[in-house]
């Protein structure tokens, strides 16, 4: 068997979801997909050289080959990852489909049959459509109210006023909480009237009684019980106030504080973990197995949170996942992706034992589950998605949905 095209498609979502097809000279073709980045299109094109003639089952070695390639292009880290790992996904996907077998089985066998998934339920209100660079957009799907037709950057800082409030995390964590979910995250790093500095990673003791206040309404609303809560604060803070803020946390009992602190500060890491009893996450701004090491052998984390769409990949992930068990530490994967790449993380999750829960970032998507064809009713039920049986990832793309909301100027499997 023999690699003899790669084809890609960009869907328009909440963020940018880019597939990549990798197609045989059997008929057999495997499908991927990548985390979002500027000009990813033209870098698979690109990588397509490397693989095109050679057998799609030698995973790992295609993997060496693709990192030698683009050497020259970092290959250590960066967004040439997210190009590789969605070539690697497809690989699997289509070596899956060759030998009639689930991914699961390839990366080692079931520990669990579902797989645990938390909402992703950003400041209490629905996410925006961000384009690569992180500008909200109108998209196709969004409703035309509000402010979705304005450009402007999701890191973008103001301290006009209190714009999100506890009743709007509360009001969210009930809506979340009726549809079956056991696990929620929310951010803690939105626009407040009481910032002295918007840049310098510092927090008021206003902002971090403010944070606070959000996260009690939260536990106001649902109560204790078995809704575990995740918070994300986007690497803004420094070593101190991220102290300050954990401690402050500690009586909510959280499943995590995700990103307190800049992705290289493993020392701060360190120090921040071990000065709390609130469980400290991060690992999405991470790549390969080399960037998660240092973290996990100083047991600088609580929680270990790659992205499997740029990690570098599933044999990667495998890599970081039986590192971190290990070290007794558990794997959350970060998750923004379409439900391909979500059931590649499920595949993923389902053969890691120490994995905790999966993200999922597309609640308010009207066409998130009509982008699998052959769906008995959504994909996510009462909080897990059953691990598919089928041969690869074990689901098919509905590319007529895809098609509809195909973004703009980029080729859809031409």
């Amino acid at each position: 068997m023999k690699i003899t095209g790669l084809k890609t498609a960009v869907v328009e979502g909440n963020f940018d979801w880019t597939y990549v097809r990798i197609e045989t000279d059997e008929g057999i073709s495997g499908l991927g997909e990548c985390f979002f980045a500027p000009g990813l299109t033209r870098t698979l094109h690109e990588l397509s050289r490397v693989i095109v003639g050679h057998d799609p089952r030698d995973i790992r070695s295609l993997f060496r080959r693709l990192q030698w390639a683009t050497s020259g292009a970092g290959s250590v880290a960066g967004t040439i990852y997210n190009a590789i790992t969605g070539i690697e996904m497809a690989l699997w996907d289509l070596t899956g489909k060759a030998l009639g077998v689930p991914v699961y089985r390839l990366l080692g066998g079931l520990f669990r049959d579902k797989v645990r998934i938390y909402a992703d339920c950003h400041a209490g209100e629905g996410l925006e459509s961000l384009d690569a660079v992180l500008h909200s957009r109108h998209a196709s799907w969004a409703s035309s109210q509000g402010d979705h037709n304005q450009s402007k950057s999701f890191f973008e800082a103001t301290t006009d006023a209190a714009i999100f409030t506890p009743e709007m995390y509360g009001a969210r964590a009930k809506q979340m909480a009726v549809l079956g979910f056991t696990a929620l995250k929310f951010d803690l790093d939105v626009p407040s009237p009481y910032g002295v500095d918007a840049h310098n990673r510092c927090l008021s003791n206003r902002q971090i009684d403010y944070m606070l206040s959000l996260v009690a309404g939260v536990r106001d609303a649902v109560g204790g019980g078995d809704l575990d809560i995740a918070v994300d604060c986007h690497w803004r803070l420094n070593l101190s106030d991220a102290r300050k803020l954990a401690a402050g946390l500690e009586e909510f009992r959280l499943m995590w504080m995700e990103d307190p602190l800049p992705p290289w500060s493993i020392e701060e890491f360190k120090q921040l973990t071990r000065s709390t009893l609130t469980p400290i996450a991060t690992g999405e701004n991470l790549y390969l197995f080399e960037g998660f090491r240092p973290l996990l052998e100083r047991q600088a984390l609580s929680i270990a949170c790659p992205d499997l769409q740029k990690v570098g990949g599933l044999n990667e992930a495998r890599r970081i996942g039986d590192f971190a068990d290990s070290c007794n530490i558990p794997i959350a994967p970060h998750n923004i992706s379409s439900p391909i790449g979500t059931m590649a993380s499920v595949h993923f999750c389902a053969a890691t034992p120490n994995f905790l829960v999966l993200e999922y970032h597309a609640s308010d998507l009207p066409f998130w589950d009509d982008l699998l064809v052959n769906m008995d009713g959504p994909l996510i039920r009462n909080g897990y998605i059953t691990v598919p049986e089928g041969p690869g990832l074990g689901v098919t793309l509905n590319e007529e949905v895809a098609r509809k909301y195909a973004r703009s100027g980029e080729p859809f499997f031409e």
